[in-house]
């Protein structure tokens, strides 16, 4: 099969489009005839050697699919041939071909077409569990998620929408992304570039702070992060691209009883993933189905292209995903 592969670890242009061995279906697991996959943030820190797939997954990089089923292995009960499924895999997303495990696998809904189904298992995933579920999210409270116009962020806006009544969202945002951002249904827009977010969102909250954080930078937003909490607050970090390191006050995060919580998703064990992604399709799959909940998809690229759309993704111009069609 056609495969995106790695010369070495480091710059796009190291992508390139392979011939390399189909995948077979093992015990519980089927194989996917890939119509669409899309690109991640991990993708990117995986080709620079920072980010390797867990032990037993394919090296090739590729995090969610969405395509046909083209054969089952043993004890696979939900889905025969020819169905239309979606996947969340732990790797081997950018290929004609992709195996995953019956339990990371959902069926696409008819309102969904494939580029859209691709859209989902990472980001929205990632948006939910980290937003919604570890946060124990309740009804009225203020969201701080930083992000902009990426995937998972545009994601948690929809979702904190869909599923927290009343409550409010404060954006962060580059200067070019903030009306679209508010188009989505954000409360409050931050421009990163010219406003401090920690003061921006005293003003907003009246000096409460915010009840949830989503951050994918890490130690560079840490000490504001912390200073926008409100009692009671939790921060959860899903990314490092600000660096891995940041001094804290103990003794605040004490008083104000506030929470850090990290958060991977892929490699979580594949029975945790399952548990996951059930809960997922029980509460989340509904509103998609129901066009509640629209993928927003930023620019499409064919697989051979994958350099390019990587490119993209560096350059921070896009709004919502980057999908690679596979034709």
């Amino acid at each position: 099969m056609k495969a995106i592969n790695l010369k070495e670890f480091g710059a796009a242009d190291n992508l390139f489009l392979d011939n390399v061995d189909m995948p077979v279906a093992g015990s519980g697991q089927v194989l996917i005839k890939v119509h669409a996959c899309s690109v991640n943030r991990p993708d990117i820190v995986q080709r620079e050697g920072n980010y390797p797939p867990p032990p037993g997954d394919s090296e090739i990089i590729g995090l969610e699919v969405a395509g046909t089923v083209e054969a089952i292995g043993d004890g696979v009960t939900r889905y025969k041939t020819g169905d239309k499924v979606f996947a969340l895999v732990g790797g081997g997303g950018y290929a004609e071909y992709a195996v995953a495990y019956e339990g990371h696998t959902m069926p696409i809904p008819d309102a969904l077409d494939f580029k859209q189904a691709a859209c989902i298992c990472e980001t929205y995933i990632t948006a939910y569990l980290n937003t919604i579920v570890l946060t124990e999210a309740k009804s009225s409270e203020t969201f701080l998620l930083h992000g902009g116009g990426g995937g998972v962020n545009t994601a948690a806006i929809q979702l904190c929408s869909a599923l927290i009544e009343s409550s409010t969202t404060i954006v962060t945002a580059s200067t070019g992304k903030v009306e679209r951002v508010k188009s989505l249904g954000a409360d409050y827009v931050i421009d990163y570039k010219t406003q401090s977010f920690a003061d921006e969102v005293k003003t907003c909250t009246q000096g409460k702070g915010v009840d949830v954080i989503l951050d994918h930078i890490g130690g560079a937003y840490f000490k504001d992060n912390m200073k926008s909490l409100a009692v009671g607050g939790r921060l959860v970090v899903i990314g490092l691209m600000g660096g891995i390191k940041s001094d804290i006050n103990l003794a605040v995060m004490m008083v104000k009883r506030q929470k850090i919580i990290g958060s991977v998703l892929r490699s979580r064990p594949v029975a945790e993933k399952t548990q996951i992604i059930t809960d997922f399709e029980y509460t989340v799959m509904p509103l998609f189905a129901d066009k509640k909940i629209v993928p927003l998809i930023s620019d499409v690229f064919p697989l051979s292209e994958a350099a390019a759309a990587h490119k993209a993704m560096e350059q921070g111009s896009h709004f919502g995903k980057i999908v690679l069609e596979v034709v």
